[in-house]
């Protein structure tokens, strides 16, 4: 099941995805795999291995990558984090001694489970990073992407020193500084004011959404855990007095677990994942609008630059070329621009419309299991108590 859906892979020339992958202690490889029409390949179809850190250096080639300033860049896949089940696992393994051992089956074919939901979910977010790429016009032609498809060994990139990552950490201070500046830049364009203020408040809306969804899921998660305990403890109970009541809520239980756990892992996926994923495609938006503005800023102050050199008599050639670049620079991040944030758009609406019909229809059957066995154990119930 597919957690995040941004309607990809619809051009049959270049169609990514990633069929395995292999989680080592500290770290995942994924196996890309690769067909294609296109001339500028060497073979029709292939696969290579690949890992985060060569997916992270993909993402930072591209985006400092003048000529894809005008675009949306798609946001980079987050690091694998196994940690969580991992922990559970070696509680779980401390705890082996004072649990019988269908309680300690039980509980380690549950943590298992959540393993491989984490594992194809961070499967799923590297496969969708490649295809938002292979689905777009520009950064499918671009030269790094193509190595990073088509190149059958390790590609090896180097992980950023400490000089490096310090240079990256003063770059994002540089541009926290730069938005202060160009905010009192005059916004020239009505639709690119009219979509700021749209990001910026959409960009509250949609991580308070995330904080609540992340609770909504966990809240099932712990409902789940508490059948759970709860079905253990009735299952003692009936195997020291036989209570024959006790196997039918035992029944129930376990069907209650079940179908939260389910759901909970629906809501993950259908929701809590869609909703994480446009919380980063947001932030990408975000930093059009500001290379956008920084090409505005830059436009306005060559125009005070060629003022000043016609004023002094000097230089005026080279303010004038000088602005005309700037201007150019600046009318092709517009113009790109409004197609991309257009096209986010409607890809947004699709994409939430989709998943959330899913999940309904996920919650539906749910509730169809959870009514059915309550009337199964029901008639069970009063059927024995008639008996007697």
């Amino acid at each position: 099941m597919r957690s995040v859906s941004v309607d990809l892979n619809n051009d049959a020339s270049l169609v990514i995805d990633i069929p395995d992958a292999l989680c080592e202690r500290d770290k995942v490889k994924f196996t890309v795999h690769t067909k294609t029409t296109l001339s500028s390949f060497q073979k029709p179809e292939f696969s290579v291995p690949r890992q985060h850190e060569d997916f992270i250096w993909l993402h930072d080639t591209i985006v400092e990558t003048e000529e894809y300033a005008g675009f949306i860049i798609p946001p980079a896949p987050p690091k694998p984090d196994f940690e969580g089940p991992r922990e559970k696992m070696h509680k779980l393994g401390e705890g082996e001694s004072s649990m019988t051992k269908e309680e300690y089956a039980k509980m380690k074919q549950e943590l298992e489970a959540e393993y491989l939901a984490v594992f194809k979910k961070t499967v799923q977010v590297h496969e969708v990073f490649l295809q938002r790429l292979s689905s777009h016009p520009m950064f499918r032609k671009d030269r790094n992407f193509q190595i990073f498809l088509e190149y059958d060994q390790d590609l090896s990139v180097r992980r950023k020193n400490a000089k490096e990552m310090f240079g990256g950490f003063f770059k994002n201070m540089v541009k926290s500084a730069d938005e202060v500046l160009i905010s009192g830049v005059k916004e020239v364009d009505e639709f690119f004011e009219q979509e700021k203020n749209f990001l910026l408040d959409y960009s509250i809306k949609i991580k308070d959404a995330t904080a609540k969804a992340e609770k909504m899921t966990r809240s099932h998660k712990n409902v789940a855990d508490d059948y759970n305990h709860i079905s253990g403890y009735l299952c003692r109970s009936y195997l020291t007095n036989l209570m024959f009541t006790s196997i039918y809520k035992i029944t129930s239980m376990c069907v209650l677990q079940k179908v939260e756990d389910r759901m909970a892992s629906d809501q993950e996926l259908k929701l809590t994942e869609l909703l994480r994923y446009y919380t980063r495609d947001i932030q990408a938006a975000k930093d059009l609008l500001y290379r956008r503005a920084r090409a505005l800023a830059d436009y306005e102050n060559s125009n005070k630059a060629l003022d000043k050199a016609r004023l002094k008599g000097k230089d005026v050639a080279q303010a004038e070329e000088n602005q005309k670049q700037c201007l150019q620079k600046f009318d092709k991040l517009s113009e790109s621009g409004k197609k991309e944030l257009t096209s986010f758009k409607a890809r947004r609406v699709v994409a939430f419309r989709k998943n959330l019909i899913e999940m309904t229809e996920l919650e539906i059957k749910h509730a169809k299991v959870r009514r059915q066995n309550t009337f199964t154990v029901l008639k069970q119930y009063f059927s024995r108590y008639a008996q007697i």
